[in-house]
């Protein structure tokens, strides 16, 4: 049965302990198959597949205590087993088990502040779902947005001393490896991560890095600017 032993508390260690667990339950639906399959006996009463953070798995009863120590896993996945497909049964325990993850990581993220849980969800969003996995399909990376213009689509605008603008487009093939640069890059106004399919422009003083939305300046708009100088700098400027 599942149970918190010492609480995770920062972004990291719920992150590892969101790894440890998807890899039992990885196991249970990948490897261990006919043993998680045989155990799930319809005939039993409700029975919950538990990933625990020793990367093992459990198949067993939800906790009787009310409220349980954790977010509990879905109920019964065994009364359906042997009214479906078996594919398609494990990709069904699959999915509920995506859910079960995600809530028992932000249930330990409770505490977190805003930019610690989009860091969090950041982390978890780079690996594959247990139903992707279950399934073969896999994730497309970097795929740009329909309404993502191809001009701002994985460039940066950064000025040099002498004052030139300077622009680093990415090919489409070169993006994931431009996140990783940049994967710990956060916007200095709304605390959102790197991304290549965004227009992101550099401050000259501060050398924070914003979204262009988030300061209101557009690819084309920053290429008429000599030196950038983000709000706050700009604010202390004034006051000086």
């Amino acid at each position: 049965m599942a149970s918190i032993s010492s609480s995770p508390r920062s972004v990291e260690e719920i992150f590892k302990d969101y790894s440890a667990r998807r890899v039992g339950i990885l196991r249970a639906l990948t490897d261990d198959v006919d043993e998680f399959y045989n155990l799930c006996d319809p005939e039993k009463e409700n029975l919950c597949l538990y990933g625990h953070p020793n990367e093992t798995w459990e198949v067993n009863l939800p906790a009787e205590e009310v409220p349980p120590e954790l977010p509990e896993p879905a109920l019964g996945i065994n009364f359906a087993r042997d009214g479906m497909n078996r594919r398609d049964w494990l990709s069904l325990v699959a999915v509920h088990s995506d859910c079960w993850l995600l809530s028992v990581a932000f249930y330990f993220g409770a505490r977190l502040n805003r930019n610690e849980r989009k860091r969090l969800f950041s982390l978890i969003n780079e690996v594959p779902t247990v139903f992707e996995v279950v399934t073969e399909r896999k994730p497309i990376k970097d795929k740009p947005s329909a309404d993502s213009g191809s001009r701002s689509r994985g460039s940066s605008i950064k000025r040099s001393s002498d004052g030139q603008v300077k622009s680093t487009p990415k090919p489409e093939d070169e993006s994931y490896q431009e996140d990783e640069e940049h994967g710990e890059t956060l916007c200095g106004s709304c605390g959102g991560n790197y991304s290549a399919d965004e227009f992101w422009i550099g401050c000259d003083i501060c050398e924070k890095w914003y979204h262009g939305k988030c300061v209101k300046i557009t690819p084309a708009k920053a290429e008429s600017i000599k030196q950038y100088k983000c709000p706050s700098c700009t604010l202390k400027r004034s006051r000086q």
